[in-house]
């Protein structure tokens, strides 16, 4: 690290249990986002900021005004641009030595587990659950952790999936496919603060997995209600029969 890079994370690597070390695991980090809406905003907006070295942003869709009241990346001035693109020029304003890549189309099953083999940390912010079934099971074949969030309404969940580590429960030991309802934004609604608790919440736990710092989320879920501003924090266990994981 250069005097600039030491000034700019200084606040952070003084922190007890992290320090340089950790700061440059950060640096060193490869962290592909699925989703640069509600949630992939303030996760890639914090990453940037507290210093992962490449971000990787995927998403398909562009800037509309509706995503303007919470998807706090994009701006009035990127109406119908791409949102990875967009995210980018936010991002290198914020931290020019990050280096982003972009990908502004939806990934199969074979480019997504390509990216997934090279990044340290996933993070689930998309908003469908064919993307979060199709991510978990790549995160489970790969080993790499994937960082979990959702939000809609005042409702939100976040959880962290290691499986990486032996005995740990999937999204699908969760939810079953075929068995959540489907809702969106669009359709039901959302508070944009809580895309943005949920979201920093998601950048908090990538951190903590890349740095060892703490005890991140594994093996347990965290969901917020909004509307009472209660938390409660729940077990997750592996499935035996998980068709995933338990193998």
């Amino acid at each position: 690290m250069d005097d600039d890079q030491l000034l700019r994370y200084s606040r952070q690597i003084m922190l007890p249990g992290f320090g340089i070390e950790a700061q440059q695991r950060l640096l060193d980090a490869r962290v592909l986002v699925i989703g640069v809406g509600g949630l992939g905003s303030p996760v890639a907006m914090y990453l940037a900021a507290a210093g992962v070295g490449q971000l990787v942003l995927c998403d398909d869709d562009v800037v509309d005004l509706s995503n303007l009241q919470r998807q706090i990346v994009h701006d009035t001035g990127n109406l119908g641009q791409t949102k990875v693109e967009s995210a980018r020029q936010s991002i290198e304003k914020l931290n020019p030595d990050v280096c982003v890549t972009t990908i502004d189309h939806r990934l199969d099953a074979g480019e997504l587990e390509a990216q997934a083999r090279d990044a340290d940390v996933l993070v689930d912010a998309s908003d469908n659950f064919q993307t979060r079934h199709l991510l978990n099971r790549i995160s489970v074949a790969t080993r790499t952790p994937l960082v979990s969030g959702a939000a809609i309404q005042l409702d939100g969940q976040v959880t962290v999936f290691r499986p990486d580590l032996e005995h740990q429960p999937c999204y699908r030991c969760l939810y079953r496919e075929g068995d959540e309802p489907e809702q969106t934004c669009s359709d039901t609604g959302i508070l944009a603060p809580l895309v943005g608790i949920i979201g920093s919440i998601q950048a908090l736990e990538v951190i903590k997995v890349l740095t060892v710092l703490g005890k991140d989320l594994g093996g347990r879920l965290l969901i917020l209600d909004g509307r009472t501003m209660e938390w409660r924090s729940l077990k997750l266990k592996q499935d035996p029969n998980c068709p995933v994981c338990a193998s």
